[in-house]
């Protein structure tokens, strides 16, 4: 039998908070797998997203918001983006499309490797057709940087096929590095986790910060349902009263939220029991950090 040649490697998924790149790796995939809110910097990690295209994969990384903050957390953030930038063979950087070029230049700067790139204009089902052609032709003044342009919408039919096949052109010839099956590495109690995390976001206001965190303390597997036990981190008690709600009607929504997002994932029952807990400045400190999951050693 002849050696079939496959090309593979990894896509750091960037951009700045809020410009899609989530909903980008869910539509391409088919399937809920990355976190989506219009909490800014909910994502907090990388996360690998695989994807077929023939014979070919691509190992989509969905990193972080690019942002500076002086908060710890933030610098976690950033870092991980930073990080995936680094280590990728090509980057998709995401540009709504009402979005200036501040982002897109800042970007360019901490492209250190000089790592090649395609720009995604989002979001152009919000402007139009002139729109998006005077925005791209802004672009055009860094078309030596970039190896292509190309406007998209989420909402509208985007044609993941032509996408896949532009991404696939920029790969290095290589085995596969997963099985063809697979949709992600992360572990399933970061799933887990993340969709809690989505539906506090969901259902709560706008007034709780988005460093309520989610950590899962129990899993069990069985036949027709998972059990699953989590505790929900908030850094105040008003928070906790906020997640609870009135007669416990809030922490019931999103429990039900939760639990319709793992179902339709798990393809099974899933029976969620959630509980809030209070630690005081915990995203403001290492020991904060490190408790909860981020290995905030690794920050330059």
């Amino acid at each position: 039998m002849k050696n079939i040649e496959t090309k593979c490697g990894f896509v750091a998924v960037v951009g700045r908070p809020n410009a899609g790149k989530s909903s980008l790796l869910n539509s391409i995939i088919g399937e809920k797998i990355a976190m989506v809110s219009h909490k800014a910097n909910a994502t907090r990690k990388r996360s690998n997203i695989i994807a077929m295209n023939g014979k070919d994969q691509i190992i989509f990384v969905d990193t972080p918001g690019i942002h500076e903050s002086e908060k710890l957390i933030n610098q976690f953030m950033l870092d991980e983006a930073l990080r995936a930038i680094g280590d990728c063979d090509l980057i998709l950087f995401l540009a709504p499309i009402t979005d200036k070029l501040d982002h897109y230049e800042s970007f360019l700067e901490k492209n250190k490797k000089n790592t090649p790139h395609i720009v995604l204009l989002t979001k152009i089902d919000m402007v139009s057709q002139e729109e998006i052609l005077l925005k791209s032709a802004k672009y055009a003044k860094y078309s030596d940087k970039y190896e292509a342009l190309m406007p998209i919408s989420i909402k509208k039919e985007l044609d993941i096929k032509y996408l896949l096949d532009l991404i696939v052109k920029y790969l290095p010839i290589s085995p596969l590095l997963y099985d063809s099956e697979i949709l992600t590495t992360d572990h399933i109690r970061d799933i887990y986790k993340e969709f809690i995390r989505e539906a506090i976001f969901e259902k709560i206001s706008d007034e709780l910060p988005y460093e309520a965190d989610v950590k899962i303390d129990k899993i069990e597997e069985k036949q027709n349902v998972d059990v699953i036990r989590a505790t929900i981190i908030v850094e105040k008690d008003s928070q906790k009263g906020m997640i609870i709600g009135k007669g416990g009607e809030s922490i019931k929504r999103i429990g039900k939220a939760a639990r319709s997002k793992i179902e339709y994932l798990s393809q099974k029952k899933a029976f969620l029991e959630l509980f809030v807990s209070v630690k005081k400045g915990w995203s403001k400190n290492k020991k904060g950090l490190k408790e909860m999951g981020y290995d905030i050693d690794l920050i330059k």
